[in-house]
């Protein structure tokens, strides 16, 4: 059943205990009708205290007492005790970990479908566009990109970045190149070694991404997903606070299709969808002058419509972005002047716009 957006947007004004961030962005409404004026919530959240769950629903019943159109309110939450590891989601206590979380000030996830669609080049190369845009803007910037795709890693060779991540205080220091911090499994495991895990175990990597990792103070922290809604997606959901998810597609039906039913996986764990971006949308003939659709035209476009949110805009299918991710100099990086930099500058400034992020 969907979320009542009226009871949706009250909810956001309830934070959780310990945390800036509220209850609806932490993915933890599991229900919300609305019914003859009554307000029936359904939360569940993973605690160890019990004074939790009493102040969450005593802040949920005094938001929904006070909001237009509701008379009367009925909250239920299921508490699961937390065991071994940190569990998903937030937790009871402002430690290390949460604070490190809280250093970020935005999280976008970049997340696609169906795989062949250059997902992992966009992110590295929106990566870069947000530092060259946040620097020209104000001067300074600090990016982030955690690679979550764990079964096919490729940030590092798209970065150019080398050797295995130093430790310090029993947390891993992300690598840097071109400005941009960088956490992957491809810097934890040999390059030809394949990592076969089921599902528990990604979940845990991805928690350990999020909370044992010394990220920093980052204005941006990019979330590259692994294609399709499966384990990884999910666990995202669960352990990081994301801001937004931004869905790339191809021009072609197939990709469109595929990406318009992923991308109602967001919708369910509540995570907000920034908007739709068509990589390989055209290839420009310098012979011609003339822009060819070699896969179609208005994929993106349809896409964002279907799923009632923003288009972002085109990337073009340009031979420089390939050289560029093979060779670990990013396009937006190795020359920041051409066309297709500043497609993605466009791209990373309507998010931005979108986040409303003081700039």
């Amino acid at each position: 059943m969907p979320l009542n957006p009226i009871i949706l947007e009250a909810l956001k004004k309830v934070k959780y205990p310990g945390f800036s961030r509220d209850i609806v962005s932490f993915g933890l409404v599991r229900n919300a009708e609305l019914q003859n004026g009554k307000a029936r919530v359904q939360i569940a959240i993973t605690t160890a205290d019990p004074r939790v769950p009493s102040g969450l629903k005593k802040d949920i019943e005094q938001v929904l007492g006070q909001a237009d159109g509701i008379s009367g309110t009925e909250v239920e939450i299921a508490v699961s005790k937390p065991q071994g590891a940190p569990a998903p989601g937030p937790q009871e206590d402002r430690s290390q970990d949460a604070a490190r979380l809280q250093g970020i000030k935005k999280i976008v996830a970049v997340a696609s479908g169906k795989g062949g669609v250059g997902k992992s080049t966009f992110a590295v190369n929106l990566a870069c566009a947000f530092d060259t845009v946040l620097f020209q803007e104000r001067g300074y910037s600090a990016v982030g990109i955690m690679d979550c795709d764990v079964y096919g890693p490729s940030i590092p060779l798209m970065l150019g970045l080398r050797g295995k991540p130093e430790i310090e205080d029993e947390s891993l220091l992300p690598k840097e190149n071109f400005g941009i911090k960088a956490m992957s499994m491809g810097l934890l495991v040999d390059r030809n070694t394949p990592v076969v895990w089921r599902g528990p175990m990604v979940n845990k990597t991805i928690q350990q991404f999020a909370h044992n990792v010394k990220w920093g103070d980052l204005d941006i922290l990019v979330v590259d997903l692994p294609p399709g809604t499966g384990d990884a997606q999910l666990s995202l959901a669960q352990n990081i606070p994301i801001d937004g998810a931004v869905i790339v597609t191809t021009p072609q039906e197939a990709s469109v299709s595929v990406t318009t039913r992923g991308a109602i996986l967001f919708e369910k764990v509540n995570i907000p969808m920034i908007g739709v971006a068509e990589n390989m949308s055209y290839f420009f003939n310098s012979a011609s002058g003339e822009r060819e659709y070699i896969f179609g035209q208005g994929g993106g476009e349809q896409a964002a419509q279907t799923l009632h949110t923003n288009f972002l805009g085109q990337i073009p299918l340009d031979s420089a972005i390939r050289q560029g991710g093979d060779a670990g100099i990013p396009v937006v990086k190795a020359t920041p002047e051409s066309e297709t930099s500043r497609c993605f500058y466009g791209v990373a400034r309507r998010i931005l716009q979108i986040l409303s992020f003081p700039l």
